[in-house]
């Protein structure tokens, strides 16, 4: 037993000798593996780092003191720029002053003239900036990095190019001098503006050559400005140039080298005063080729140096169309504009776009500009102003048919009316037009129809079809005050986009400049995708409408005779902003007149401006151009409705031509219903003719339901013979007087409209035959008193004399009325067929005699 337990025991001990023994080995085996995986880490990152080392570039001479410029060529392929070799002036170490040399050693490498190339203190800095926010949030690199970079390497931030970039740093300063180094640095840095190189900033922001002229402030602004060139640009934004000026200087008081007074005193010069006003760029079509450079920077980012990276950027500018517009902005004594522009603050700026692709063709960034790369504010595309009118197509009637299906005769009422708000919205004329079709309202730029309409389709629509046009749409959505543009703020880049969306079937192709950029063997496409902002149907009404504008509306004086055209013209409250948007099948041109840096006025005629100049650019280059007109697509039909009619109705048979109108809907949303405003009118109803013995006369009468617009036309005439009109009354009743006894007469009445006497009822007819009178006795016949015969009456066998004596109611006496010359009495007693009577016994024009009766009246004998 004690042997047993003595083992057991011992077997214990043994088993936990093992296990610490096992525990030993199992930790030296870890590190060992962590060992080896470290060194296999290491070897490859360093293996990496090695291969990514030997690929960076060889250090090129040339491209340390020359750096590529960028060609720039037209749509056609001509060369038109070669940007970079215009901004630069090369300097000499022996031209950097002091100050400008220790204001940037301050500032971008504070140790440059203790480290080899590569900061290592400054990279510890950077590491723990990149953990904790990221990486790329800080760089550590060197002047000597930054010239590397600059010269060899592209703009991102990828480990493998800091890597190749520190290696080339290493290298640099083992084979050039830090004086040559540094003279490098400013020779290639970008100082904004477009420009690069330390003595071309000087002249450009201070108009100063000889770096030696440079003050303390204007030394600690170029060295502030490199950090960040575009948001630092003292001539765009002064304040954030003067608070990193101030940087800079405390910069140079914590490295020793300024004092403390000195920065103060050159803290008391603002930015503002410092920079100049009348620099002269030597670039041609600076505005567009501004919009070039912004495009690429936008596309490629931190990729290129458009400056200095020997890029190839094909673009789509047409310098016909661009030589234009730069001299009617111009101060030359030629152009007819140059008498509206002595008002310094008055700016115009307009862009040219091809309406079918949306390549920018020409941009006019303003007046008074010095047709330079950022030596002046764009208007054309930097900015945008409130575009008045102009957004009525956009926000208003283009989402009316595009959602509700409305035609161009869809009626609205111009009637005082008020926002949501309850505020009250005023037409531009202070009146009201009452009911009237959408493209009346359109073309002579009613405010009150457009709110309506856009209070119709609602805000959420209307924001979604402009954003569609690329109209910048702000977080806040749309207002109803955009109806008539009151609150968006689109430039003329953007609105010749959009408008370019109507002529081209609602295809919307983004405005561009750039059509592909190929660096080395890259080639990189800006070709925008075209997209379906609307319905081919709403793009053609819209158009059609537009095209009224130019006709008969508010832009005739742009209208180009011969050229199918449509546009809109706009104008803002107060009359500060002017625009016109035109286009044709091929182009579009936006124009923009304005104050914006005053509450001035458009007096006078300075708001025709946009309208004249569009209509300038648009002949120019449609000169030797085939225009063909805008075609209407199957999703159109055209319509014949009845004027006035709400909704929309179809004209019947009896519809005057003037009361008709044509106009566009939608296929399928085209009026079914027919008029009844116009309809053939009843017969009269109950027509009685009645002879009143007493007075000699006939009683005409009849019914009608509805007089209102109707009168009635009566004519008369014996049976079988022709019917004449005797009357038009609008009466139902008519006495007829002086007939003759014994005779047959017909009577027809017909009911006529008063606006339109081609409506007509069928005639109703009544006969009625008159009595015949009782013979005189033959005594009564005789002569007797007071019955002498008349002048002319000779007596002969059988008198010669008959009832009436020949004598009518005037009392005229026929001659020769007596006997024939056998003495004998005619048939007709001796009378002639009118009896004696002569035509002036009839009562006015339609024989009317009174309110309702007629004299004058006699037919044949009866038989």
């Amino acid at each position: 037993m004690a042997e047993q337990g003595q083992s057991r025991m011992q077997r214990r001990q043994q088993q936990n000798k093992d296990k610490q023994g096992k525990s030993k080995w199992n930790w030296k085996r870890i590190l060992l593996i962590f060992a080896i995986i470290g060194g296999v880490l290491f070897a490859g990152v360093a293996g990496t780092f090695i291969v990514w080392a030997a690929g960076a570039p060889s250090l090129d001479a040339a491209s340390l003191s020359d750096p590529l410029s960028s060609k720039i060529y037209d749509r056609d392929g001509n060369l038109i720029a070669d940007l970079g070799s215009q901004k630069r002036t090369k300097i000499e170490y022996s031209d950097i002053p002091q100050v400008l040399e220790d204001a940037v050693i301050a500032t971008e490498d504070a140790r440059f003239r203790e480290h080899f190339g590569i900061d290592f203190r400054r990279i510890g800095g950077a590491v723990w900036a990149n953990i904790t926010e990221g990486f790329g949030a800080e760089g550590a690199s060197t002047i000597t990095q930054q010239v590397v970079k600059n010269a060899f390497l592209s703009q991102d931030k990828k480990l493998k190019r800091k890597v190749q970039e520190q290696w080339l740093a290493v290298k640099l300063e083992r084979k050039y001098s830090k004086n040559d180094i540094l003279t490098m640095y400013l020779n290639k840095i970008h100082y904004g503006n477009s420009t690069y190189g330390v003595a071309k900033a000087a002249e450009v922001y201070f108009g100063k050559k000889n770096l030696d002229d440079l003050t303390l402030p204007e030394a600690a602004l170029l060295a502030g400005i490199p950090q960040l060139p575009n948001v630092y640009d003292p001539t765009k934004h002064p304040d954030r140039a003067e608070k990193r000026k101030n940087v800079v200087l405390n910069l140079m008081v914590q490295h020793g080298k300024i004092s403390e007074k000195e920065a103060k005193e050159a803290k008391k010069v603002h930015v503002r005063d410092m920079v100049v006003e009348d620099y002269e760029p030597d670039i041609a079509y600076g505005d567009f080729l501004e919009k070039v450079v912004k495009e690429v920077e936008q596309k490629m980012g931190d990729e290129v140096d458009i400056y200095q990276d020997g890029l190839k950027i094909y673009t789509t500018l047409d310098q016909k169309a661009q030589k234009r517009v730069e001299f009617l902005l111009s101060d030359s004594d030629d152009n007819p504009f140059k008498g509206y522009f002595e008002d310094e603050d008055l700016q115009t700026a307009l862009s040219v776009v091809d309406t079918k692709t949306g390549e920018i063709l020409a941009i006019g960034g303003g007046v008074h500009g010095k047709q330079g790369i950022g030596t002046d504010f764009n208007y054309a595309f930097q900015d945008g102003f409130q575009p008045g009118s102009t957004m009525k197509p956009i926000m208003d009637y283009g989402p009316l048919i595009e959602y509700k299906n409305k035609s161009t005769y869809y009626q609205i009422n111009d009637e005082p009316h008020e926002y949501s708000t309850g505020d009250k919205v005023t037409n531009w004329d202070d009146t009201f037009k009452g009911w009237n079709s959408m493209r009346y309202h359109l073309a002579y730029s009613r405010n009150i129809p457009a709110l309506k309409s856009l209070q119709e389709v609602g805000t959420d629509k209307a924001a979604d079809f402009a954003g569609n046009l690329g109209i910048p749409i702000p977080k806040e959505g749309v207002y109803e005050s955009d109806a008539i543009g009151g609150h968006i703020e689109p430039n003329t880049v953007q609105m010749a986009g959009a408008y370019s969306a109507f002529g081209n079937e609602g295809i919307f192709n983004k405005p561009h400049a750039v059509k592909k950029v190929v660096a080395g063997d890259k080639e990189i496409s800006f070709k925008e995708e075209p997209k379906a902002a609307m319905s081919d149907h709403t793009a053609y009404m819209i158009t059609d409408m537009l095209k009224d504008v130019l006709q008969y509306g508010t832009g005739t004086a742009a209208n180009i005779s011969g050229l199918p055209l449509a546009g809109k013209t706009g104008t803002t409250n107060g009359n500060q902003d002017a625009w016109f948007n035109g286009y044709t099948t091929n182009y579009t041109v936006s124009v923009w007149t304005g104050y914006p840096k005053t509450d001035k006025s458009l007096n006078g005629d300075l708001d025709d401006i946009p309208k004249l100049m569009f209509k300038d650019v648009m002949q120019h280059i449609s000169e030797d151009v085939e225009t063909k007109d805008f075609v209407k697509p199957d999703s159109v039909v055209e319509v014949g409705v009845e004027k006035g009619t709400r909704p929309a109705k179809l004209p019947s048979e009896f519809t005057p031509d003037e009361q008709i109108v044509h106009e566009l809907f939608v296929k399928g949303h085209e009026p079914e219903k027919v008029s009844e405003q116009y309809d053939q009118l009843d017969p009269v109803s109950d027509l009685k003719a009645e002879y009143n013995e007493k007075e000699k006369a006939i009683n005409l009468s009849w019914g009608y339901e509805d007089t209102d617009k109707v009168k009635f036309e009566v004519k008369a005439g014996a049976k079988n013979a022709d019917m004449q009109v005797i009357t038009n009354t609008q009466q139902k009743k008519l006495k007829v007087t002086d007939i003759v006894p014994g005779s047959k007469a017909v009577f027809e009445v017909t009911a006529v409209h008063t606006d339109d006497a081609d409506n007509r009822s069928e005639p109703k007819r009544v006969e009625i035959e008159i009595p015949k009178e009782e013979e005189d006795p033959i005594e009564d016949m005789l002569p007797g008193e007071g019955n002498g015969p008349g002048e002319g009456n000779g007596q002969g066998q059988g008198n010669g004399q008959g009832q009436g004596n020949g004598q009518d109611e005037g009392g005229d006496q026929g001659q020769g009325n007596g006997q024939g010359e056998d003495g004998d009495q005619g048939q007709d007693g001796g009378q002639d067929e009118d009896d004696g009577s002569d035509e002036g016994d009839d009562q006015g024009e339609d024989g009317d005699q009174g309110e309702n009766g007629v004299t004058g009246f006699l037919h044949e004998r009866a038989g």
